[in-house]
């Protein structure tokens, strides 16, 4: 599985039997898994969909947004929770005050909107805010 680090953007070949052994970067040496959401910018988020192998699950957010700073607790927490049992998905951050350009290119209306992308193409969306059940059921429903 190719995966790109959080801190360098480097991508890395990982196969399925050395996720579990917590890999670093071959770049960096970083971890390539830190129980964290990744915030990205356009050309970071592009590369990862066009290059890397795992389910994207993407929070379109700004910091004005009150629904995004109450939700933002519960994508972490699910990144803590999914992130070490599922690494072949990681879970990105997206600023649509900042990337505007990103969000209209996906057609992000309203936020926070969710979106889970495999394969570099979106397979499903939701708009809103959840409680971290409600979330992790809908990750689920992908795995």
């Amino acid at each position: 599985m190719i995966i790109m680090c959080p801190h360098c953007a480097g991508l890395n070949r990982v196969t399925s039997e050395k996720l579990a052994a917590k890999p670093k970067c071959g770049h960096c040496q970083q971890p390539l898994f830190t129980g964290q959401p990744i915030e990205m910018n356009r050309s970071q988020f592009k590369r990862a969909l066009e290059k890397t192998e795992q389910t994207l699950i993407v929070d379109f957010w700004a910091p004005w947004c009150g629904p995004c700073k109450m939700f933002a607790p519960t994508f972490s927490q699910a990144t803590q929770q999914i992130e070490a049992q599922y690494p072949q998905n990681r879970f990105i951050k997206i600023n649509t005050e900042q990337e505007q350009a990103l969000a209209a290119e996906f057609n992000i209306r309203s936020i926070p909107t969710l979106a889970i992308f495999k394969g570099g193409k979106e397979i499903d969306r939701i708009s809103g805010a959840m409680d971290l059940i409600q979330f992790k059921q809908w990750i689920s429903t992908h795995f």
